[in-house]
């Protein structure tokens, strides 16, 4: 079994909707509260060569972009650590605390306990006073990307200029929030690659998605076709996927690429031929 499948087979113990996002939605007040965790560990989540500080960095990063990825501002950052070596507690969160900085998010506790492998744990605190959801998608409405994909990819297959692309994520905040404001209608941050991220968006829209491959904005220096393939299906690029209508876009301070449409087909469509829902994920044998 896989992830996703392992999360539609307990959907129905939660209430209606709890697994459609990444962040659980509450209203609290005149707004929205926005609440996500993510797990890490060490062998799978963390490349060989990290320091502490970069493993703290992403376990608050990978968070914050699910917040990004519904067009909110962070708030909060709680970080449980099972730890390996109780000396790598200072440094991981260091990097946790800084990647919060930055997004203007404060790193305000956590737990810890003792691990045969480095574990992490981080949960995200976020407000908003409306959210872009992954429902949402209208046919017409063109598909986009922020940024360039592959990067993270490109990291892992050997090309070492897309080091700090892989271990160092970027939360696309500033962009998520412009994307909310000017209309955006379906969003998600892209974690396991653009092709599973667009099957995510099938799986809760009325509608199909078309794109051109040789339209996503690939990592320099990497031959066309290998960097096409590290954009369609590689994981680990915390940009943004969404949808909005053509004539709300281009979105003013937000650098992205149109790489196709909503059709009223349900389906995803690469040029023309039916993308399969290839990209990371956990599975049990």
């Amino acid at each position: 079994m896989d992830e996703r499948g392992l999360i539609r087979a307990i959907s129905t113990i939660l209430p209606g909707g709890a697994t459609a996002d990444d962040c659980a939605v509450l209203p609290h007040g005149g707004e929205l509260l926005l609440l996500s965790t993510d797990m890490l560990h060490e062998t799978t989540d963390f490349p060989v060569g990290m320091t502490d500080a970069e493993i703290g960095w992403m376990a608050a990063a990978v968070t914050i972009s699910d917040i990004a990825g519904m067009g909110a501002r962070p708030l909060a950052l709680l970080l449980a650590a099972g730890l390996d070596r109780p000396e790598r507690l200072a440094g991981i969160t260091e990097g946790a605390a800084r990647c919060c900085r930055t997004y203007d998010a404060s790193l305000v506790g956590g737990d810890t306990d003792a691990h045969t492998e480095l574990t992490l744990v981080s949960t995200g605190l976020g407000a908003a006073e409306q959210v872009v959801r992954r429902r949402g998608a209208r046919v017409g409405d063109l598909v986009c990307v922020t940024g360039y994909l592959g990067g993270a990819q490109a990291a892992l297959s050997g090309y070492d200029d897309c080091w700090q692309r892989l271990i160092a994520p970027q939360p696309r905040v500033a962009e998520g929030i412009a994307l909310n404001a000017a209309g955006a209608t379906a969003m998600m941050d892209i974690s396991d690659g653009l092709a599973m991220s667009l099957h995510d968006l099938l799986g809760v829209n009325e509608c199909g998605f078309a794109v051109e491959s040789d339209r996503l904005p690939r990592p320099a220096g990497v031959p066309e076709a290998e960097g096409r393939a590290f954009a369609i299906s590689g994981g680990g690029d915390f940009e943004l996927l969404f949808t909005i209508p053509p004539e709300k876009f281009p979105v003013a301070g937000v650098e992205a690429t149109a790489i196709g449409r909503v059709v009223a087909e349900r389906g995803v469509w690469a040029d023309g031929a039916p993308l399969p829902a290839e990209g990371y994920m956990h599975r049990w044998e």
